[in-house]
């Protein structure tokens, strides 16, 4: 019986009265507009055009939407800051919010519009747990900048720092980057983890193909907002409940579009909550195997030179997937929310002529491996090394340890870190950070200064990290894993074709330095930061909270 026509729920009805909802209104399916607007940042900027437009395609369809809201964090303007530790928290507190709504006003269906990285994985991770038929919309990454005759990203900004530490770069010229480096609203302008989720989104089967690849400020976006409000009533008519959707073969596909685009060390994190959520086995390692397989064929940075417009323009996801459905790198058996298969994906792509953007599995931009999973004496857990489609390696040298980001990063700036050196960033994991900061101050100002090193952290790095970067290393020092006992001058050898990260001292010395550890004090935290180092697991297992 509808809200409409049960007697008992007169009290309720008075309320959607006053909202102007007639009883019509109430007896049509009510559709849920989970919209992750902020106005702190141009990421998720166009958020309430959009949910306008979904509502609009949603009535159409014959439905009633009702919009609600979440938080968002930012990623860049957090970045080497406090706040940072506020970043892979909010993932969590958006899939609570977003499940909270859906129980409580037991929506038919949900719309979520995600933009900024940890939206898209939060909201799967709520979709998944109400299991309500839903779709995803991706707002759309900003158009990239224009300065000095080439296009530039966030990237470059990050990269300007170390520039400008060893001369390359005035302040003055840092400045005027800035001023030309995001031109409008959208999210960071090539295959970051923003970027990264929604080629998940799409792989998963919750989003249309298509239509994230849309910039937030092309024409074009609005409409497809619309198209998404007709589509997730089509899903409701279909059942195409997450349940369906996020199976074995859709999260083997979704792993393959990370390989094959390049994408971000963050979506493993995310992919291993999100296969936790829909209960569906995944483990790190499968993670490895598969992008093991892969070759990058999508050349948009940071692995290639293009922005997510270039691809866009050349032909998108879609054409992603012509390719890898190709090369049969692709599980066909798929539920995609739209109706459509991924053979028909594929046929409908629009490849731009003359585009070098989106190359073949036989002529890749780069080989196999945009990440790998390794494990050894510093890392018995697992951690997550940025391969980027190099070669095999050996790379190997003293360590240079530091508690902590700020520290690491003054002492970049002051140019005491050399070729070579292997440098260790410790206290920043799930629990010890808390909240599992980026490096990226520290990864752009290593790659800015021009450095041949490695850099290992039990954080995170961001979708712009590049270089021989190593994250996720668990268990964290923080509770006592290897990393905590790591010292200066210690010799440090990454392997990237045994898929292993040791750290070379004599077990017993370590077992000596266990012994004298004692886990560094901390002001107490205080609230939401303090539920989460009490409930939040390993990196290994997605930094999922309990």
């Amino acid at each position: 019986m509808s809200i409409a026509d049960d007697p008992d729920r007169a009290p309720a009805r008075s309320h959607l009265y006053a909202m102007g909802l007639t009883d019509e209104d109430m007896r049509r399916p009510k559709i849920g507009i989970a919209s992750t607007w902020t106005g702190t940042m141009p990421c998720n900027l166009t958020h309430r055009e959009l949910a306008a437009h979904v509502a609009e395609g949603v009535r159409q369809a014959g439905g009633t939407p009702m919009e609600f809201n979440t938080i968002a964090v930012s990623d860049n303007l957090t970045m080497g800051t406090p706040g940072m530790r506020a970043s892979l928290v909010s993932r969590e507190v958006i899939a609570d919010s977003i499940e909270l709504m859906g129980r409580a006003h037991q929506f038919d269906a949900i719309v979520a519009i995600v933009g900024c990285d940890k939206t898209a994985p939060g909201a799967i991770m709520a979709l998944s747990r109400l299991d309500v038929p839903s779709v995803v919309l991706y707002s759309g990454s900003m158009m990239p900048g224009r300065w000095r005759d080439r296009d530039v990203t966030i990237q470059d900004m990050w990269e300007a720092l170390g520039e400008r530490s060893v001369g390359k770069l005035t302040q003055d010229d840092v400045d005027d980057l800035a001023r030309h480096a995001c031109p409008g609203a959208g999210t960071c302008a090539a295959q970051y983890t923003a970027n990264t989720m929604s080629g998940i989104c799409d792989f998963l089967g919750l989003a249309p193909f298509g239509v994230g690849d849309i910039p937030a400020v092309a024409p074009a976006k609005n409409d497809a907002a619309r198209l998404v409000g007709e589509i997730v009533m089509d899903a409701l008519a279909r059942d195409a409940r997450p349940s369906r959707v996020i199976t074995e073969a859709s999260l083997h596909n979704a792993i393959v579009s990370v390989a094959a685009m390049g994408g971000s060390t963050n979506s493993v994190l995310h992919l291993l909550a999100i296969a936790r959520e829909a209960g569906v086995p995944l483990a790190i390692d499968d993670i490895d195997r598969i992008c093991h397989q892969v070759p990058i064929v999508a050349g948009v940075k940071p692995a290639g030179p293009h922005s997510a417009a270039d691809l866009w323009r050349a032909g998108g996801t879609s054409l992603v997937v012509r390719r890898l459905l190709d090369a049969g790198l692709l599980r066909e058996d798929v539920v995609l929310v739209d109706g459509r298969t991924l053979a028909e994906v594929a046929g409908e792509a629009r490849e731009e002529p003359g585009q070098e953007v989106v190359r073949t599995v036989a002529a890749p931009v780069k080989g196999p491996g945009a990440l790998a999973v390794l494990r050894g004496s510093l890392a018995p857990d697992g951690c997550v090394l940025k391969l980027g489609g190099k070669p095999d390696f050996v790379f190997s040298g003293p360590a240079r340890v530091f508690d902590g980001e700020e520290a690491c990063f003054a002492a970049i700036q002051a140019r005491q870190i050399i070729d070579g050196d292997v440098v260790i960033v410790r206290y920043e994991g799930p629990a010890g950070g808390p909240g599992m900061r980026e490096m990226l101050s520290i990864t752009g100002a290593l790659v800015g200064q021009g450095l041949d090193v490695a850099l290992v952290t039990d954080g995170r790095f961001s979708g712009v990290s590049h270089g021989l970067v190593i994250g996720h290393v668990a268990p964290e020092a923080y509770r006592g894993g290897p990393l905590a006992l790591v010292q200066n001058g210690d010799t440090v050898v990454v392997d990237s074709a045994a898929r292993t990260l040791d750290l070379r001292v004599d077990p017993a010395e370590l077992d000596l330095r266990a012994r004298a550890w004692s886990r560094p004090e901390r002001p107490v935290e205080r609230g939401v930061l303090a539920k989460y180092v009490a409930t939040v697991g390993s990196a290994s297992d997605g930094a999922v909270t309990i």
